[in-house]
Formats: structure tokens, C-alpha cells, sequence
């Protein structure tokens, strides 16, 4: 057999992980020939990419990004992208395309599927915010990543007595903002499932200092005032219609100085939280996405995703994994409000 495998949307920890066990298991176990396709659904239209050997794997686990390069393209925007893909499928003799991504990556290969093209996903996102798994890949590096920077920031925080805003990646789900919130202490989380208001979070601010400690607040980058409208860094849509947000934080941090004449700055984590080498639990998370993603080509099966529940690799339909985000419960944020001020 023939098999393709590309990485979709933005990079994250792990898909060297998920590349590796692919090329790996696809060549020692079945003999397979793995096709590498460069920059996501772009490489599939164009055809761009090179044929993967045991060498071309061998030390990527522990690197971040992706050595087969990302991109945003969604081939339903391109003229003749589909017709494309399939042209290249049928000229390289894929039987198969293994597509590692999150919500758009693994859309596209839903609408694909159905269009006559055998694809199986793989869950890629550091958001956490696919349904269909317990958890993806990258997110663990993530909320790892943005804790220490919360830990490091407590101590500047308190040197200065000022209040640290910190802003960390989440457009619609604030797994991140959670996770590394409690972590770390945040005398505050904001996350995009609950709108913010203002004149309680400074309240909150309020009460920190009088206790004579800095207030850390988190907030996700998709995070709302009431009332309010997404904070936009830029106008721009990419392929898949969506918006650069960015600028809550910078925000945030001066309505709190405003109202409190207390000093207070902002933190934009940005790319650092999905760059860089993924934790140990990414790391072994990817590999078995990757691992079960050959064993569903191997079966015959198609239009499917690899998705973790408990501790189990199960296959998923690629309709059901895109069906709805995942976001953060109230329950799950009622337990963080214990903290909060």
C-alpha cells in the first residue's frame, strides 16, 4: 500500500511524534510506502512532498513543529482543489492520506471523505477543543508552557506590586486559561464560555491588593467583556473564515490601571505555548494517535478519527469529531471561582 500523511493548521507539539509512529510502524510493520506531503492540504493540491524513509524520522520525536511544514489552505476555497487532491492521490497510487489536524484540517478531510477520498484523522490542537477525544496532543505542552510563565510572573508581580494580566491562547474554548490558571494561582481566569465583567474583575483586583498580594489574571485570547465585542488584533480572515484575535490582554490590563490606579501590565504568550519540545505525556499521546491511525488504514477503514477515551486509542467518525467544539463546562469553571480574588 500506499499511504499519504500531512499536517494541517497551526503547528503544534507532538506531530513529529504522530509522523514518526506513521512512517515507522506503515514501513516496518506492513511494508508500506509513505508519502509525505509538504504544507498541509496545500502539499495534497500541488502534490509537493518527498516519500519517507526510516531516516528521514529518525531523532524528530522530541522536536517541536512539524518537519513536513503546515499551512491554513482549506482546498474548498482553492478553484479545482478537490479535483486536485484526487488527481494526486490517483497519480502517486495513495490508497490512503493519514490527516493530522484540529476542527478546519480534519472538516476537510470529512467533506473529503465523502467526495471519494479514504482519509483517517488524527487530533491535533493545543485548545483541547474536539468533542470527540478526552484529549489531543499539545495541549498538555501548552498549559505546561503557560503555568511557568505564570509561576515567573508571580515573583516579578510582587516585586513591583503591580497586577500582571496574562494572555494565553483559547478563540472559543478556555481549556488552556483554566488549566494553567489553577496551576498556577491566577487570582483570576477569563475564558470565552463566560462573559467577563469588568467591574467584578476589578473588584477581584481590588481585594488582592488589600491583602497585600500582586494579582495574576488569566485570560483566553477569545475572552469577552459583557456586553462587548471580540478584542481584534487585525481585521484578517484566514481560509477558514476565522479572525486574528489578540489584544484582550493589552485591554484588560488598562481598564484594571484605569480604574484602580494601580500599575498593572500585560503578558501575550502567544506562539511560545505551542512551540518548542513536547512534555513527555504529548510525546506518548501522539505516538498512539499515530500507531492507530495505520492500524484504521490497515483495516480498510476511512472517514475516521483516532480519539482517546480514558486510556483506550478508539476510532471515531470524522462527522462526529467535527460536529462541535468541546468547551468548558460551568461546572468545570464554578470550581475555579473558589479562587478567584
Amino acid at each position: 500500500m500506499r499511504v499519504g500523511v500531512l499536517t494541517g493548521g497551526g503547528d503544534c507539539p507532538g506531530l513529529n511524534a504522530v509522523i514518526r509512529a506513521v512512517v515507522l510502524k506503515g514501513i516496518e510493520t506492513h511494508g508500506w510506502e509513505i508519502f509525505g506531503f509538504r504544507s498541509g492540504w496545500r502539499g495534497a493540491i500541488t502534490g509537493e512532498g518527498r516519500w519517507l524513509t526510516r531516516d528521514d524520522v529518525e531523532g524528530i520525536l522530541t522536536r517541536g513543529g512539524t518537519v513536513l511544514g503546515s499551512s491554513r489552505t482549506n482546498p474548498y476555497k482553492e478553484d479545482g482543489g478537490v479535483e486536485a487532491i484526487r488527481s494526486v492521490v490517483a497519480d502517486k497510487g495513495l490508497d490512503a492520506i493519514i490527516a493530522i489536524g484540529g476542527e478546519d484540517t480534519l472538516g476537510v478531510a470529512n467533506r473529503l471523505t465523502a467526495d471519494g477520498v479514504k482519509v483517517v484523522g488524527v487530533p491535533k490542537t493545543i485548545d483541547n477543543d474536539l468533542a470527540a477525544t478526552d484529549y489531543t496532543f499539545g495541549f498538555d505542552t501548552a498549559v505546561h508552557i503557560a503555568t511557568e510563565a505564570v509561576d515567573r510572573l508571580h515573583t516579578t508581580a510582587e516585586s513591583h506590586h503591580r497586577a500582571l494580566v496574562v494572555e494565553v491562547m483559547g478563540r472559543h474554548a478556555g481549556w488552556i486559561a483554566l488549566h494553567s490558571g489553577l496551576a498556577g494561582g491566577a487570582s483570576v481566569i477569563l475564558v470565552p464560555e463566560r462573559p467577563f465583567s469588568v467591574d467584578t474583575v476589578v473588584e477581584w483586583v481590588r481585594r488582592r491588593f488589600e491583602r497585600e498580594y500582586a494579582p495574576i489574571i488569566v485570560v483566553a485570547e477569545g475572552a469577552l467583556p459583557e456586553g462587548g465585542a471580540e478584542v481584534l488584533q487585525t481585521g484578517e480572515t484566514d481560509a477558514f473564515g476565522h479572525v486574528r484575535l489578540g489584544g484582550v490582554g493589552n485591554w484588560l490590563a488598562d481598564e484594571i490601571a484605569h480604574r484602580t490606579g494601580k500599575e498593572s501590565r500585560a503578558v501575550v504568550l502567544g506562539h511560545t505555548q505551542r512551540g518548542g519540545t513536547p512534555t513527555a505525556y504529548d510525546r506518548v499521546l501522539a505516538t498512539r494517535f499515530g500507531l492507530h491511525a495505520v492500524d484504521a488504514v490497515a483495516d480498510g477503514d476511512s472517514g475516521v478519527m483516532v480519539a482517546l477515551r480514558g486510556t483506550d486509542i478508539v476510532r471515531v467518525k470524522l462527522a462526529e469529531a467535527t460536529a462541535e467544539l468541546k468547551t468548558v463546562p460551568p461546572e468545570r469553571y464554578a470550581e475555579a471561582e473558589v479562587f478567584f480574588g
